[in-house]
């Protein structure tokens, strides 16, 4: 047992720790693959050389540190790999560790219903079900051949591989590279737009910062408002042009809100989500020979610049996206 699968147990609105749980585990091993919102996964084969701790205890040490230093429990799978990790999480009760052995796995995948396995979707479940096959252990005793002719030559061969305890996936380091999150809670119920607003301001400028510090740009932009009630509302918005530029991901923010239409809503936070991420060179910027744009732009570098000298408190996040 090697990799690690955790789920924190991350309340909705501070889904934005999850960069700091995330250096948690890399103090343990650098191979680390995020999981947004709220999970990982870690390769711990060099930790249980270097520390002499199977993975078992190891995995113990990273969840009392989580709740000593964040506050968080959550719950761990582990599994000889990234498949069996996923799938003994799935097992786990929230601040327990499920421990599934590579010579245990045949006895443990037999008995799991077939929609379980990672990467099977409804449509393949179903297809599979009309014909008997609604287990694991079902579908690694039935001839290759036959799933081929059920789901696909490539789909059959994975699915057959999969079922009989083959996995040929791997943990891919990639911090958080298919989003970020900003939150931006209230000490106390606020009813005020105004106050919404600069909420919003600022969580799309420390978005914007983050994203141009890692040279990254987001494709779509997501809004959760949440209400003293515990009821939330969710809007995702894909941008007419990918950036990182703060002043775009504020006003795509702003016409989010505004489509809400909030009259006298008690908001309890505001999350703001850059999703779709990919590299800066990426980025296609239209030209506008607006004046004000162009100075904007750079004003936002020569903030990147005083950040990456002074610390991120060098500019407030949101301070130019106005």
């Amino acid at each position: 047992m090697t990799i690690l699968c955790v789920r924190f147990q991350l309340p909705p609105m501070y889904e934005a720790a999850l960069p700091g749980l995330l250096g948690l585990l890399e103090e343990f091993t650098p191979v680390v693959e995020a999981l947004p919102p709220d999970g990982a996964l870690a390769d711990l084969r060099g930790a249980e050389r270097y520390f002499g701790r199977d993975a078992v205890e190891l995995a113990s040490v990273i969840r009392v540190r989580a709740l000593a230093l964040h506050g968080v429990d959550c719950a761990i799978g582990l599994g000889p790999g990234p498949m069996l990790a996923r799938m003994a999480l799935r097992q786990a009760r929230p601040g327990a560790v499920r421990a599934v052995p590579g010579e245990e796995a045949g006895e443990f995948l037999a008995g799991r219903p077939v929609a379980e396995l990672p990467g099977v979707g409804r449509a393949t479940a179903r297809t599979l079900c009309e014909y008997g096959l609604d287990t694991l252990g079902r579908v690694a005793a039935a001839p290759l051949s036959t799933l081929q002719r059920l789901v696909g030559a490539k789909t059959g061969r994975e699915l057959h591989e999969k079922a009989n305890g083959i996995d040929r996936s791997r943990v891919v380091p990639n911090g958080v590279s298919r989003s970020l999150a900003a939150d931006r809670p209230f000490p106390r119920d606020e009813l005020d737009p105004a106050r919404h607003r600069r909420a919003l301001l600022s969580a799309a400028g420390e978005l914007g910062s983050r994203l141009r510090a890692v040279d990254k740009i987001c494709r779509t932009l997501t809004l959760t408002v949440r209400y003293a009630d515990r009821s939330a509302t969710t809007r995702t918005r894909t941008l007419r042009e990918p950036t990182a530029h703060s002043a775009s991901l504020t006003r795509v923010a702003y016409e989010m809100y505004e489509a809400l239409g909030l009259q006298r809503a008690r908001v309890r936070a505001i999350t703001l989500r850059a999703e779709g991420l990919a590299p800066a060179e990426q980025a296609s910027h239209q030209l506008t020979f607006d004046p004000v744009d162009e100075k904007v732009r750079r004003v936002e570098e020569a903030a990147d610049r005083a950040r990456a000298r002074f610390g991120p408190r060098a500019v407030m996040p949101g301070a130019l996206a106005a």
